[in-house]
Protein backbone atom coordinates (compact mmCIF):
# COMPACT_ATOMS: atom_id res chain seq x y z
CA UNK A 1 0.00 0.00 0.00
CA UNK A 2 1.44 3.35 -1.02
CA UNK A 3 2.36 5.99 1.52
CA UNK A 4 -0.22 8.34 0.02
CA UNK A 5 -3.07 5.84 0.45
CA UNK A 6 -1.98 5.10 4.03
CA UNK A 7 -2.00 8.82 4.77
CA UNK A 8 -5.51 9.19 3.35
CA UNK A 9 -6.77 6.21 5.36
CA UNK A 10 -5.14 7.64 8.44
CA UNK A 11 -6.88 10.98 7.96
CA UNK A 12 -10.25 9.35 7.24
CA UNK A 13 -9.88 6.99 10.20
CA UNK A 14 -9.00 9.86 12.51
CA UNK A 15 -11.95 11.91 11.28
CA UNK A 16 -14.42 9.03 11.67
CA UNK A 17 -13.07 8.22 15.13
CA UNK A 18 -13.45 11.87 16.12
CA UNK A 19 -17.04 11.95 14.87
CA UNK A 20 -17.84 8.72 16.71
CA UNK A 21 -16.26 10.03 19.92
CA UNK A 22 -18.17 13.30 19.64
CA UNK A 23 -21.45 11.46 19.07
CA UNK A 24 -20.86 9.10 22.01
CA UNK A 25 -19.98 11.94 24.39
CA UNK A 26 -22.82 14.11 23.10
CA UNK A 27 -25.34 11.35 23.82
CA UNK A 28 -23.69 10.52 27.16
CA UNK A 29 -23.64 14.04 28.60
CA UNK A 30 -26.92 15.03 26.95
CA UNK A 31 -28.81 12.05 28.33
CA UNK A 32 -27.30 12.52 31.79
CA UNK A 33 -28.45 16.14 31.76
CA UNK A 34 -31.91 15.10 30.60
CA UNK A 35 -32.36 12.45 33.30
CA UNK A 36 -30.95 14.78 35.96
CA UNK A 37 -33.33 17.52 34.90
CA UNK A 38 -36.38 15.27 34.48
CA UNK A 39 -36.20 12.52 37.11
CA UNK A 40 -39.42 10.77 36.09
CA UNK A 41 -39.17 11.51 32.39
CA UNK A 42 -41.63 9.59 30.25
CA UNK A 43 -41.32 8.79 26.57
CA UNK A 44 -44.24 11.05 25.67
CA UNK A 45 -42.43 13.95 27.35
CA UNK A 46 -39.32 13.15 25.31
CA UNK A 47 -41.39 13.32 22.14
CA UNK A 48 -42.79 16.62 23.33
CA UNK A 49 -39.48 18.26 24.17
CA UNK A 50 -37.58 17.03 21.10
CA UNK A 51 -39.79 19.13 18.89
CA UNK A 52 -40.54 21.94 21.33
CA UNK A 53 -40.06 25.33 19.70
CA UNK A 54 -37.72 27.72 21.48
CA UNK A 55 -40.32 30.49 21.33
CA UNK A 56 -41.30 31.27 24.89
CA UNK A 57 -38.72 28.90 26.37
CA UNK A 58 -36.87 29.87 29.54
CA UNK A 59 -33.28 30.71 28.52
CA UNK A 60 -31.88 29.60 31.90
CA UNK A 61 -32.71 26.02 30.94
CA UNK A 62 -30.98 26.35 27.59
CA UNK A 63 -27.82 27.72 29.17
CA UNK A 64 -27.92 24.98 31.80
CA UNK A 65 -27.95 22.39 29.00
CA UNK A 66 -25.10 24.15 27.20
CA UNK A 67 -23.01 24.17 30.39
CA UNK A 68 -23.62 20.53 31.37
CA UNK A 69 -24.36 18.92 28.02
CA UNK A 70 -22.26 20.73 25.42
CA UNK A 71 -19.21 22.29 27.08
CA UNK A 72 -17.89 18.96 28.53
CA UNK A 73 -18.19 17.35 25.11
CA UNK A 74 -16.30 20.13 23.38
CA UNK A 75 -13.55 20.13 26.03
CA UNK A 76 -13.09 16.34 25.97
CA UNK A 77 -13.07 16.13 22.17
CA UNK A 78 -10.58 19.00 22.01
CA UNK A 79 -8.29 17.26 24.52
CA UNK A 80 -8.50 14.00 22.59
CA UNK A 81 -7.74 15.86 19.35
CA UNK A 82 -4.60 17.28 20.97
CA UNK A 83 -3.52 13.81 22.14
CA UNK A 84 -4.07 12.33 18.68
CA UNK A 85 -2.15 15.17 17.05
CA UNK A 86 0.81 14.63 19.37
CA UNK A 87 0.74 10.86 18.77
CA UNK A 88 0.10 11.02 15.00
CA UNK A 89 3.56 9.73 14.07
CA UNK A 90 3.66 6.89 16.57
CA UNK A 91 3.52 3.33 15.28
CA UNK A 92 0.68 2.48 17.64
CA UNK A 93 -1.45 5.37 16.35
CA UNK A 94 -3.79 2.98 14.50
CA UNK A 95 -4.32 0.88 17.64
CA UNK A 96 -5.01 4.07 19.60
CA UNK A 97 -7.71 5.02 17.09
CA UNK A 98 -9.20 1.53 17.34
CA UNK A 99 -9.30 1.72 21.14
CA UNK A 100 -10.97 5.15 21.08
CA UNK A 101 -13.50 3.91 18.50
CA UNK A 102 -14.27 0.78 20.55
CA UNK A 103 -14.72 2.78 23.76
CA UNK A 104 -16.93 5.28 21.91
CA UNK A 105 -19.11 2.48 20.54
CA UNK A 106 -19.37 0.95 24.02
CA UNK A 107 -20.38 4.29 25.52
CA UNK A 108 -22.91 4.91 22.77
CA UNK A 109 -24.39 1.40 22.97
CA UNK A 110 -24.53 1.45 26.75
CA UNK A 111 -26.24 4.82 26.81
CA UNK A 112 -28.85 3.74 24.27
CA UNK A 113 -29.63 0.65 26.37
CA UNK A 114 -29.77 2.75 29.55
CA UNK A 115 -32.11 5.32 27.97
CA UNK A 116 -34.34 2.60 26.55
CA UNK A 117 -34.60 1.05 30.02
CA UNK A 118 -35.27 4.38 31.79
CA UNK A 119 -37.94 5.37 29.29
CA UNK A 120 -39.40 1.89 28.90
CA UNK A 121 -39.20 2.34 25.14
CA UNK A 122 -39.99 -1.30 24.38
CA UNK A 123 -43.31 -1.05 26.19
CA UNK A 124 -44.03 2.26 24.48
CA UNK A 125 -43.31 0.91 21.00
CA UNK A 126 -45.45 -2.15 21.65
CA UNK A 127 -48.30 0.05 22.82
CA UNK A 128 -47.90 2.43 19.88
CA UNK A 129 -48.24 -0.50 17.49
CA UNK A 130 -51.54 -1.51 19.07
CA UNK A 131 -54.98 0.04 19.03
CA UNK A 132 -57.09 0.05 22.16
CA UNK A 133 -60.84 0.53 22.50
CA UNK A 134 -60.42 1.80 26.08
CA UNK A 135 -60.92 5.51 25.36
CA UNK A 136 -63.61 4.75 22.78
CA UNK A 137 -65.49 2.66 25.34
CA UNK A 138 -65.28 4.89 28.41
CA UNK A 139 -65.39 8.35 26.83
CA UNK A 140 -68.62 10.21 27.56
CA UNK A 141 -69.24 12.89 24.95
CA UNK A 142 -70.08 16.13 26.80
CA UNK A 143 -71.98 17.34 23.75
CA UNK A 144 -74.66 14.70 24.31
CA UNK A 145 -74.57 14.68 28.13
CA UNK A 146 -77.53 16.03 30.09
CA UNK A 147 -76.36 19.08 32.03
CA UNK A 148 -78.57 21.33 34.16
CA UNK A 149 -77.20 24.63 35.42
CA UNK A 150 -78.58 26.28 38.56
CA UNK A 151 -80.93 29.23 38.11
CA UNK A 152 -78.26 31.56 39.47
CA UNK A 153 -75.09 30.61 37.62
CA UNK A 154 -71.95 30.42 39.65
CA UNK A 155 -68.64 32.13 38.82
CA UNK A 156 -65.48 30.06 38.39
CA UNK A 157 -61.87 30.86 39.21
CA UNK A 158 -59.65 28.03 37.97
CA UNK A 159 -55.95 28.23 38.76
CA UNK A 160 -53.50 25.82 37.14
CA UNK A 161 -50.58 25.66 39.58
CA UNK A 162 -47.41 24.96 37.62
CA UNK A 163 -45.75 21.68 38.72
CA UNK A 164 -47.52 21.73 42.09
CA UNK A 165 -47.41 18.32 43.77
CA UNK A 166 -48.68 16.94 47.04
CA UNK A 167 -45.13 15.59 47.37
CA UNK A 168 -43.83 18.94 48.68
CA UNK A 169 -45.75 18.57 51.93
CA UNK A 170 -44.52 16.97 55.13
CA UNK A 171 -45.13 13.25 55.64
CA UNK A 172 -48.06 13.88 57.98
CA UNK A 173 -49.83 15.76 55.18
CA UNK A 174 -49.08 13.16 52.51
CA UNK A 175 -45.75 14.44 51.23
CA UNK A 176 -42.22 13.07 51.58
CA UNK A 177 -40.38 15.85 53.40
CA UNK A 178 -39.80 16.47 57.08
CA UNK A 179 -40.73 20.13 56.65
CA UNK A 180 -43.75 21.29 54.68
CA UNK A 181 -42.76 23.56 51.81
CA UNK A 182 -46.33 24.58 50.97
CA UNK A 183 -48.06 24.95 54.38
CA UNK A 184 -50.60 27.49 53.13
CA UNK A 185 -51.73 25.18 50.33
CA UNK A 186 -51.92 22.33 52.82
CA UNK A 187 -54.15 24.46 55.02
CA UNK A 188 -56.43 25.25 52.07
CA UNK A 189 -56.69 21.54 51.28
CA UNK A 190 -57.51 20.63 54.86
CA UNK A 191 -60.13 23.36 55.23
CA UNK A 192 -61.80 22.74 51.89
CA UNK A 193 -62.56 19.79 49.59
CA UNK A 194 -59.54 17.78 48.48
CA UNK A 195 -61.23 14.35 48.14
CA UNK A 196 -59.00 12.79 50.78
CA UNK A 197 -61.81 11.83 53.14
CA UNK A 198 -61.07 12.03 56.85
CA UNK A 199 -57.34 11.41 56.45
CA UNK A 200 -54.82 14.21 56.91
CA UNK A 201 -52.84 12.89 53.93
CA UNK A 202 -53.90 14.66 50.77
CA UNK A 203 -54.77 12.42 47.84
CA UNK A 204 -54.06 14.59 44.84
CA UNK A 205 -54.70 13.75 41.18
CA UNK A 206 -52.65 11.30 39.13
CA UNK A 207 -51.22 12.60 35.87
CA UNK A 208 -51.80 9.79 33.37
CA UNK A 209 -49.92 9.28 30.05
CA UNK A 210 -50.13 12.15 27.56
CA UNK A 211 -51.06 14.65 30.30
CA UNK A 212 -47.66 15.30 31.86
CA UNK A 213 -46.62 18.65 30.40
CA UNK A 214 -48.40 21.98 30.57
CA UNK A 215 -50.46 22.11 27.38
CA UNK A 216 -51.39 18.43 27.70
CA UNK A 217 -52.27 18.90 31.37
CA UNK A 218 -54.48 21.91 30.64
CA UNK A 219 -56.14 19.99 27.81
CA UNK A 220 -56.80 17.00 30.10
CA UNK A 221 -58.40 19.11 32.80
CA UNK A 222 -60.72 21.03 30.47
CA UNK A 223 -61.66 18.13 28.16
CA UNK A 224 -61.10 14.85 30.03
CA UNK A 225 -58.86 13.58 27.20
CA UNK A 226 -55.16 12.77 26.76
CA UNK A 227 -53.17 14.73 24.19
CA UNK A 228 -52.13 11.66 22.20
CA UNK A 229 -51.66 12.80 18.62
CA UNK A 230 -49.77 11.86 15.47
CA UNK A 231 -47.48 14.90 15.51
CA UNK A 232 -45.19 16.12 18.29
CA UNK A 233 -47.48 17.18 21.08
CA UNK A 234 -46.10 20.70 21.30
CA UNK A 235 -46.81 21.17 17.61
CA UNK A 236 -50.47 22.02 18.01
CA UNK A 237 -49.39 25.57 17.23
CA UNK A 238 -48.92 24.36 13.62
CA UNK A 239 -52.59 23.47 13.40
CA UNK A 240 -55.52 25.70 12.56
CA UNK A 241 -57.69 23.83 15.05
CA UNK A 242 -57.27 22.11 18.42
CA UNK A 243 -59.53 19.03 18.51
CA UNK A 244 -62.27 21.11 16.84
CA UNK A 245 -65.19 18.70 17.30
CA UNK A 246 -64.85 18.07 21.04
CA UNK A 247 -66.74 19.83 23.80
CA UNK A 248 -64.72 21.22 26.71
CA UNK A 249 -65.69 23.05 29.87
CA UNK A 250 -65.04 26.28 27.96
CA UNK A 251 -67.57 25.32 25.28
CA UNK A 252 -70.15 24.42 27.91
CA UNK A 253 -69.71 27.66 29.84
CA UNK A 254 -69.74 29.78 26.67
CA UNK A 255 -73.04 28.18 25.64
CA UNK A 256 -74.39 29.17 29.03
CA UNK A 257 -73.49 32.83 28.77
CA UNK A 258 -70.17 32.98 30.60
CA UNK A 259 -67.57 35.70 30.08
CA UNK A 260 -64.26 33.80 29.96
CA UNK A 261 -60.66 34.94 30.31
CA UNK A 262 -57.32 33.11 30.19
CA UNK A 263 -54.68 34.96 32.20
CA UNK A 264 -51.09 33.67 31.93
CA UNK A 265 -47.64 35.21 32.31
CA UNK A 266 -46.12 33.49 29.28
CA UNK A 267 -46.99 33.54 25.58
CA UNK A 268 -50.28 31.73 24.93
CA UNK A 269 -49.05 30.87 21.44
CA UNK A 270 -46.57 28.39 22.91
CA UNK A 271 -47.77 24.85 22.01
CA UNK A 272 -51.09 26.13 20.71
CA UNK A 273 -52.69 27.11 24.01
CA UNK A 274 -54.22 30.18 22.37
CA UNK A 275 -55.94 27.93 19.81
CA UNK A 276 -57.29 25.61 22.52
CA UNK A 277 -58.85 28.38 24.58
CA UNK A 278 -60.12 30.61 21.78
CA UNK A 279 -61.64 27.74 19.80
CA UNK A 280 -63.20 26.17 22.89
CA UNK A 281 -64.94 28.87 24.85
CA UNK A 282 -63.89 32.06 23.08
CA UNK A 283 -61.68 33.03 26.01
CA UNK A 284 -60.25 36.54 26.09
CA UNK A 285 -56.52 35.75 25.96
CA UNK A 286 -54.53 37.97 28.30
CA UNK A 287 -51.01 36.60 28.18
CA UNK A 288 -47.49 38.01 28.28
CA UNK A 289 -47.84 39.50 24.80
CA UNK A 290 -51.14 41.15 25.75
CA UNK A 291 -49.54 42.58 28.91
CA UNK A 292 -46.87 44.27 26.80
CA UNK A 293 -49.29 45.75 24.27
CA UNK A 294 -51.50 47.07 27.09
CA UNK A 295 -48.43 48.41 28.91
CA UNK A 296 -49.17 46.39 32.02
CA UNK A 297 -45.42 45.76 31.93
CA UNK A 298 -42.62 47.59 30.06
CA UNK A 299 -42.32 46.60 26.42
CA UNK A 300 -38.84 45.14 26.94
CA UNK A 301 -39.72 43.35 30.20
CA UNK A 302 -38.94 39.62 30.19
CA UNK A 303 -38.08 37.33 33.08
CA UNK A 304 -38.26 33.55 33.33
CA UNK A 305 -41.04 32.68 30.80
CA UNK A 306 -42.49 36.18 30.43
CA UNK A 307 -43.47 37.85 33.67
CA UNK A 308 -43.53 36.45 37.20
CA UNK A 309 -46.49 35.38 39.34
CA UNK A 310 -46.33 38.47 41.53
CA UNK A 311 -47.60 40.36 38.49
CA UNK A 312 -50.04 37.56 37.61
CA UNK A 313 -51.82 37.73 40.96
CA UNK A 314 -51.89 41.51 40.84
CA UNK A 315 -53.46 41.43 37.38
CA UNK A 316 -55.89 38.72 38.55
CA UNK A 317 -57.31 40.99 41.23
CA UNK A 318 -57.84 43.75 38.68
CA UNK A 319 -59.39 41.29 36.24
CA UNK A 320 -61.75 39.87 38.87
CA UNK A 321 -63.00 43.31 39.79
CA UNK A 322 -63.57 44.02 36.11
CA UNK A 323 -65.38 40.70 35.51
CA UNK A 324 -67.48 40.97 38.67
CA UNK A 325 -68.72 44.40 37.61
CA UNK A 326 -70.32 42.92 34.50
CA UNK A 327 -73.74 41.34 34.16
CA UNK A 328 -72.48 37.90 33.02
CA UNK A 329 -71.24 34.99 35.13
CA UNK A 330 -67.50 34.70 34.60
CA UNK A 331 -64.72 32.14 34.36
CA UNK A 332 -61.21 33.38 35.05
CA UNK A 333 -58.68 30.66 34.25
CA UNK A 334 -55.07 31.25 35.25
CA UNK A 335 -51.70 29.50 35.01
CA UNK A 336 -48.81 30.19 37.38
CA UNK A 337 -45.23 29.84 36.18
CA UNK A 338 -42.66 30.61 38.90
CA UNK A 339 -42.53 26.95 40.03
CA UNK A 340 -41.53 25.69 36.59
CA UNK A 341 -38.31 23.69 36.51
CA UNK A 342 -35.35 24.07 36.58
CA UNK A 343 -35.30 25.32 40.20
CA UNK A 344 -38.06 27.89 39.70
CA UNK A 345 -37.94 31.69 39.56
CA UNK A 346 -36.89 33.67 42.62
CA UNK A 347 -39.01 36.82 42.70
CA UNK A 348 -38.80 39.82 45.00
CA UNK A 349 -41.31 38.21 47.40
CA UNK A 350 -39.30 35.02 47.93
CA UNK A 351 -37.75 34.34 51.32
CA UNK A 352 -34.86 32.10 52.33
CA UNK A 353 -36.68 29.85 54.76
CA UNK A 354 -35.08 26.80 53.15
CA UNK A 355 -31.57 28.19 52.93
CA UNK A 356 -29.85 27.57 49.60
CA UNK A 357 -32.61 25.21 48.41
CA UNK A 358 -33.84 27.52 45.67
CA UNK A 359 -36.74 25.40 44.44
CA UNK A 360 -38.08 24.92 47.98
CA UNK A 361 -37.98 28.68 48.53
CA UNK A 362 -39.87 29.26 45.26
CA UNK A 363 -42.50 26.66 46.17
CA UNK A 364 -42.97 28.27 49.58
CA UNK A 365 -43.32 31.68 47.96
CA UNK A 366 -45.93 30.37 45.53
CA UNK A 367 -47.87 28.81 48.40
CA UNK A 368 -47.97 32.15 50.25
CA UNK A 369 -49.01 34.07 47.14
CA UNK A 370 -51.84 31.66 46.31
CA UNK A 371 -53.13 31.84 49.87
CA UNK A 372 -53.02 35.65 49.80
CA UNK A 373 -55.02 35.69 46.57
CA UNK A 374 -57.61 33.24 47.94
CA UNK A 375 -58.01 35.27 51.13
CA UNK A 376 -58.47 38.43 49.05
CA UNK A 377 -61.11 36.73 46.91
CA UNK A 378 -62.97 35.54 50.00
CA UNK A 379 -63.34 39.15 51.13
CA UNK A 380 -64.97 40.25 47.88
CA UNK A 381 -68.73 40.55 47.37
CA UNK A 382 -68.69 38.16 44.41
CA UNK A 383 -67.11 35.32 46.43
CA UNK A 384 -70.39 34.02 47.83
CA UNK A 385 -71.40 32.89 44.35
CA UNK A 386 -67.92 31.86 43.18
CA UNK A 387 -66.15 28.49 43.16
CA UNK A 388 -62.35 28.31 43.20
CA UNK A 389 -60.45 25.29 41.84
CA UNK A 390 -56.73 24.96 42.51
CA UNK A 391 -54.97 22.15 40.68
CA UNK A 392 -51.41 21.40 39.70
CA UNK A 393 -51.01 20.94 35.98
CA UNK A 394 -48.54 18.02 36.19
CA UNK A 395 -45.81 16.64 38.47
CA UNK A 396 -42.61 18.64 38.49
CA UNK A 397 -39.94 17.91 35.92
CA UNK A 398 -37.24 19.15 38.31
CA UNK A 399 -35.39 15.85 38.50
CA UNK A 400 -32.74 16.44 41.15
CA UNK A 401 -35.22 17.99 43.60
CA UNK A 402 -37.10 14.71 44.07
CA UNK A 403 -34.25 12.32 43.38
CA UNK A 404 -34.33 10.84 46.89
CA UNK A 405 -38.03 10.08 47.27
CA UNK A 406 -39.04 6.44 47.95
CA UNK A 407 -39.59 4.38 44.79
CA UNK A 408 -43.03 3.23 45.98
CA UNK A 409 -44.28 6.79 46.61
CA UNK A 410 -47.13 7.80 44.30
CA UNK A 411 -46.64 11.34 43.09
CA UNK A 412 -49.85 13.28 42.51
CA UNK A 413 -50.67 16.88 41.68
CA UNK A 414 -52.19 19.20 44.25
CA UNK A 415 -55.99 19.46 44.02
CA UNK A 416 -58.56 21.40 46.07
CA UNK A 417 -62.03 22.87 45.48
CA UNK A 418 -63.00 25.94 47.50
CA UNK A 419 -66.60 27.04 48.06
CA UNK A 420 -68.35 24.35 45.98
CA UNK A 421 -72.10 24.50 45.44
CA UNK A 422 -72.58 20.83 46.33
CA UNK A 423 -71.61 18.37 49.03
CA UNK A 424 -69.36 15.35 48.65
CA UNK A 425 -71.43 12.15 48.71
CA UNK A 426 -68.44 10.02 49.76
CA UNK A 427 -66.44 10.93 52.85
CA UNK A 428 -63.51 8.77 51.82
CA UNK A 429 -60.22 9.00 49.99
CA UNK A 430 -60.63 8.95 46.21
CA UNK A 431 -58.29 7.58 43.55
CA UNK A 432 -58.55 10.03 40.68
CA UNK A 433 -56.73 11.63 37.77
CA UNK A 434 -56.67 15.09 36.25
CA UNK A 435 -59.35 13.90 33.78
CA UNK A 436 -61.80 13.93 36.70
CA UNK A 437 -61.38 17.67 37.22
CA UNK A 438 -63.54 18.36 34.15
CA UNK A 439 -66.90 17.08 35.46
CA UNK A 440 -65.93 17.79 39.08
CA UNK A 441 -65.49 21.49 38.34
CA UNK A 442 -68.92 21.73 36.74
CA UNK A 443 -70.48 19.88 39.67
CA UNK A 444 -68.75 22.27 42.07
CA UNK A 445 -70.48 25.10 40.20
CA UNK A 446 -73.85 23.54 40.92
CA UNK A 447 -74.29 21.85 37.53
CA UNK A 448 -76.19 18.57 37.67
CA UNK A 449 -74.59 15.95 35.41
CA UNK A 450 -76.67 12.94 34.55
CA UNK A 451 -74.46 9.89 34.99
CA UNK A 452 -71.76 11.99 36.70
CA UNK A 453 -69.22 11.40 33.92
CA UNK A 454 -67.80 13.61 31.14
CA UNK A 455 -64.89 12.78 28.86
CA UNK A 456 -62.81 10.20 30.70
CA UNK A 457 -63.56 11.94 33.98
CA UNK A 458 -65.93 11.31 36.87
CA UNK A 459 -67.62 13.83 39.16
CA UNK A 460 -65.72 13.38 42.42
CA UNK A 461 -68.60 14.82 44.44
CA UNK A 462 -70.66 11.78 43.42
CA UNK A 463 -70.40 8.15 44.48
CA UNK A 464 -69.65 7.05 40.90
CA UNK A 465 -66.29 5.31 40.57
CA UNK A 466 -63.47 6.92 38.64
CA UNK A 467 -61.55 4.95 36.02
CA UNK A 468 -58.70 4.56 38.51
CA UNK A 469 -61.14 3.12 41.04
CA UNK A 470 -62.62 0.71 38.51
CA UNK A 471 -59.23 -0.35 37.15
CA UNK A 472 -55.71 0.00 38.48
CA UNK A 473 -53.25 2.71 37.50
CA UNK A 474 -51.01 0.39 35.47
CA UNK A 475 -53.87 -0.95 33.36
CA UNK A 476 -55.29 2.49 32.58
CA UNK A 477 -51.81 3.77 31.70
CA UNK A 478 -51.10 0.84 29.40
CA UNK A 479 -54.35 1.39 27.54
CA UNK A 480 -53.78 5.12 27.18
CA UNK A 481 -50.35 4.51 25.66
CA UNK A 482 -52.04 2.61 22.84
CA UNK A 483 -53.63 4.25 19.84
CA UNK A 484 -57.28 5.18 19.93
CA UNK A 485 -59.42 5.48 16.81
CA UNK A 486 -61.66 7.94 18.65
CA UNK A 487 -58.82 10.28 19.64
CA UNK A 488 -57.38 10.14 16.12
CA UNK A 489 -60.76 11.10 14.74
CA UNK A 490 -61.33 13.87 17.29
CA UNK A 491 -57.83 15.34 16.87
CA UNK A 492 -58.29 15.98 13.12
CA UNK A 493 -54.55 16.57 12.75
CA UNK A 494 -53.61 18.19 9.45
CA UNK A 495 -50.04 17.30 8.49
CA UNK A 496 -50.27 19.34 5.28
CA UNK A 497 -50.27 22.79 6.88
CA UNK A 498 -47.33 24.97 5.90
CA UNK A 499 -46.43 25.48 9.56
CA UNK A 500 -46.27 21.73 10.19
CA UNK A 501 -44.28 21.05 7.01
CA UNK A 502 -41.71 23.65 8.10
CA UNK A 503 -41.55 22.09 11.58
CA UNK A 504 -41.21 18.61 10.08
CA UNK A 505 -38.24 19.73 7.98
CA UNK A 506 -36.49 20.87 11.15
CA UNK A 507 -37.36 17.66 13.01
CA UNK A 508 -36.94 15.07 10.29
CA UNK A 509 -35.04 16.79 7.51
CA UNK A 510 -37.77 16.04 4.97
CA UNK A 511 -40.71 17.78 3.42
CA UNK A 512 -42.67 14.56 3.22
Amino acid sequence: MSHKIKKILKIVGTALTGILLFLALFVLFGSRWVFKTWSDLSIEEVIYHIGAPLTGTNMDMIWDYVFWGVVPVVVMVALMAIVLYLKREKRYFGKLLAIIAAVSLAILGGDVVYAAHRLNIVRFLQAESETSAFVDTYYVDPATAELEFPEEKRNLIYIFLESMETTYQDKQSGGVFTENMIPELTRLAQENEDFSGDTTCQSGAYALPWTTWTVAAMFAEVSGLPLHISIEDNSMDTQEHFFPSITTIGDILEANGYNQTLLIGSSAGFAGRNILFTEHGNYDIRDYDYAKTQRWIPEDYYVWWGYEDAYLFQFAKEMLQELASGDQPFNLTMLTVDTHFEDGYVCGLCENGFGDNRYANVLACSSRQVMELVLWIQKQDFYENTTIVLCGDHPTMDGDFLSDIPEDYNRTVYTVVINPACENELKQKREFSTFDLFPTTLAAMGVEIKGDRLGLGTNLFSSTKTLLERFDYEYVSEELYKNSELITRLAEIDETTEAWRERAVVLYGTEE
